[in-house]
């Protein structure tokens, strides 16, 4: 179903039509996309060029590489409209003004195949506006994908279908931007907003209406409405200067033309003079000159944040949030719980009350808002925190209707788990399973029916079924520690005696940032060298005990994996990665090497990739290149350039279907499975040493690397070389690990390499000593 989508044409090449054509190209589909013919110039496929020009160069960034961009062709819809004919799929992304519009649907009618699904990206305007007056066979192949800014990185995609809409047409999109786009799709109803901007507004709306009516500063009501509530850390006046604080007269007034008038939203709608006047003077966000939060340069890079009262600016003050659950925070005294009950209060009944109008069910609510504003809890996950009776009566009491989901609730909660299975309420008062769509396995569900296989503070093994288990990592960030090891070889053991197959992966926001750096600074402060030795090597034993398992091992990253948990990829059989994975051997930029095998793991990998001159020095010398710089791939298709993923390694576009992925490519190697034969390595010996010493300092007199690099950047040298010999004719895999551990434990030592752990754990940030 997939395949029948082969080429895709894009309308509109602003921000969001522009990002949706690169991710479509991310996918590895060709796509078209077409922009008006510029006023100006000689170039009349100006827009749609300057667009992808952009996108090259923006960050984050919209291409997912460099060769995505070329499955991208420009032109303008006077040239060069006939060619939608040639694509499966046409998305309108064009200004949101229904005029606008349907003139461009008329001209299309004309020319598209029939039968090609079209689409509109519009996000506050129904369906059944969209094509009044268009034919038949136009409706039918018809419907609404609401993609979020940014299109990359933004997992929700709202699908909208007509009475008309074609069930088979619909189906193929969706099945396209799930697999192919990796998108989570939420099914709405044609009403205005759809789901999420419509209850996003809402929150907004009611947000800056209470920290007004309460006198809150901006600081305050982003500190109680962000992690308190399960939001974001930016709160809502953070994200409003992230999206533009113009739009939001704009979302307002769509919302206020479009909503029946009994609709909530109309009472939350006040004039905003100071709103009004902060647009008029360039205060329009993070892409103006600042919003609710701008930073004063004059005055030294000062954060300040605009009174709400007075409209003046003055220094931004870090504000403690409120501790404790959600029951305690909406009845906390003063401004902080008057804050969170005027804001949820309100918001959650709002929610409540478009079951089942704008939605069928509250899981799609929920999802919409997790994926869509990364909220941490939807909708009815916050009010069973609170409880579904006690929120109906506080709501009742401050004169707000109980919405009719809620009275269906009484004392229940709105999810409940039932024989390992997650179940949600229907307004038919009964619980219905929360069902994935095919494909689709995730962990947590496994986890609630079942125990697992072995289990420690820092990672736990289940079975995932068909012989397959899975290794999940469950410490702070994923870090990787004693524990992890022990575990890990443990495993191995157990998959060898009773399983087929292993796949290493976990639902966590990343899947391993390296080695537990707190753990080893405590051991260097108090001088347990020899704990430290201990660990880098038992971290050699266990990769290499399941790089040699009598079983394959599937490594299934999504986020990032740097350092040590790199490292573990590369002692894999083989990577199935989630497309948004982040990977790299970064050891350097905290004054350490690789101690885990990353450095020959490389070597090996470009040396078998054939892509090389033949000789021993090319390999060591890309290896050089990316080890040195602590290169990160900013994704897996990069990571496919930079050897980190090799040609069989295999990429997921949808994240919930990464684990399926892997567990399939997992048991594909199951048959006749052998263990890798241990490399050897033909390395350049000391003039390769002098040679990749050359190139770092290079870098030195460009500015690029400090006095400690060039240490750094020596010990890693000397690794990838071979040591001291001239020429070194073989060395053994076990040699290799040998120089790694040498060098990491003479580095761990310096007490440069220590100030910039120190630093690193105190602020995340590498320092440049």
């Amino acid at each position: 179903m997939v395949d029948a989508i082969k080429k895709v044409c894009v309308i509109g090449a602003g921000t969001m039509g522009a990002g949706i054509a690169a991710q479509v190209a991310n996918a590895g589909v060709p796509v078209l996309l077409l922009d008006i013919v510029p006023k100006d110039g000689t170039n009349r496929n100006a827009i749609a060029e300057g667009a992808v020009a952009r996108m090259l160069k923006a960050d984050p960034a919209p291409f997912m590489s460099k060769a995505a961009a070329k499955l991208v062709e420009t032109g303008n819809i006077e040239d060069d409209l006939a060619r939608v004919a040639e694509c499966d799929w046409i998305v309108e992304a064009v200004i949101e003004r229904l005029d606008i519009k349907q003139g461009l649907y008329e001209k299309l009618e004309k020319v598209r195949t029939a039968g090609s699904a079209i689409s509109s990206n519009t996000s506050t305007i129904p369906l059944g506006q969209l094509i009044e007056g268009r034919s038949e066979q136009f409706a039918k192949d018809f419907l609404i994908t609401h993609f979020f800014n940014p299109p990359r990185y933004m997992r929700l995609i709202e699908l909208v279908q007509g009475p008309k809409t074609d069930a088979a047409t619909f189906a193929r999109v969706e099945a396209f931007v799930d697999r192919a786009l990796g998108k989570s799709v939420v099914h709405a109803k044609d009403t205005p907003g759809f789901i999420a901007n419509r209850i996003g507004t809402y929150w907004m709306q009611v947000a800056i209406n209470a920290a007004m009516d309460f006198g809150l500063t901006v600081d305050e009501a982003d500190a109680i409405g962000s992690k308190p509530m399960g939001v974001p850390k930016t709160g809502v006046f953070g994200l409003i200067d992230l999206i533009g604080v113009d739009l939001i007269p704009l979302l307002q007034k769509s919302m206020v033309s479009t909503l029946p008038k009994q609709d909530a939203f109309h009472a939350s709608v006040r004039p905003m003079p100071l709103v009004e006047k902060m647009i008029a003077d360039g205060y329009t966000g993070r892409k103006g000159k600042g919003g609710f939060y701008r930073i004063n340069r004059e005055a030294g890079k000062l954060k300040e944040s605009i009174d709400l009262t007075t409209g003046v600016y003055r220094a931004s003050v870090a504000v403690q949030p409120p501790r404790g659950d959600l029951k305690s925070l909406v009845v906390a005294p003063g401004k902080t719980g008057q804050f969170a009950w005027a804001v949820l209060g309100q918001l959650l009944a709002y929610a409540a009350a478009l079951v089942p109008n704008a939605a069928d069910n509250i899981v799609a609510i929920d999802d919409a808002m997790k994926l869509g504003y990364n909220w941490k809890y939807g909708p009815f996950e916050l009010i069973d925190q609170l409880g579904a009776a006690a929120f109906a009566k506080r709501i009742e009491a401050d004169g707000q209707p109980v919405p009719e989901i809620i009275k269906v609730a009484g004392d229940r909660s709105f999810y409940r788990i039932d024989n390992g299975k997650r179940q949600y309420l229907g307004l038919d008062g009964s619980y219905h399973d929360v069902v994935r769509a095919d494909g689709v396995l995730l962990l947590e569900d496994i986890k609630r029916g079942g125990k697992p296989l072995l289990k420690n503070g820092s990672a736990s093994l289940w079975d995932i079924g068909d012989g397959v288990a899975c290794f999940e990592f469950t410490s702070k960030m994923n870090a990787l520690d004693g524990d992890t090891l022990k575990l890990l070889g443990q495993s191995v053991g157990l998959v060898a005696e009773k399983m087929k197959a292993l796949v290493i992966y976990n639902e966590g926001s990343n899947f391993s940032a390296g080695a537990n750096l707190g753990l080893a600074l405590f051991a260097v402060n108090i001088a347990a060298w020899g704990e430290i030795e201990k660990l880098v090597t038992g971290g050699q034993m266990a990769y290499k005990a399941m790089k040699y398992a009598p079983f394959p091992v599937v490594a299934a990253p999504a986020g990032l994996a740097l350092g040590g948990g790199c490292e573990i990829l590369l002692n894999s059989d083989a990577i199935q990665a989630h497309a948004e994975s982040y990977i790299g051997l970064v050891e350097c930029g905290v004054g350490l090497v690789p101690g885990w095998g990353g450095c020959g793991e490389m070597i090996d990998r470009w040396v078998k990739a054939g892509v090389l001159p033949k000789g021993p020095m090319p390999a060591v010398a890309k290896t050089f290149e990316t080890i040195s710089t602590a290169t990160v791939a900013k994704s897996a298709a990069e990571a496919r350039e930079l050897m980190f993923l090799r040609k069989g390694d295999g990429i997921t576009m949808n994240r919930d279907r990464l684990l399926a992925d892997a567990k399939a490519k997992a048991l594909s190697l199951v048959d006749g499975y052998t263990p890798p034969e241990p490399p050897t390595f033909r390395l350049p010996g000391e003039s390769g040493r002098v040679a990749l010493g050359m190139a770092a300092q290079g870098f030195r007199k460009q500015g690029l690397a400090t006095d400690y690099d060039m240490v750094v950047s020596d010990a890693l040298a000397e690794v990838l070389t071979g040591g001291e010999a001239d020429l070194v004719d073989t060395v053994t895999e076990e040699q290799m690990l040998t120089l790694e551990r040498k060098a990491f434990m003479a580095r761990v030592r310096d007490p440069r390499t220590q100030a910039r752990v120190e630093v690193m754990l105190e602020t995340g940030k590498p320092l440049r000593n």
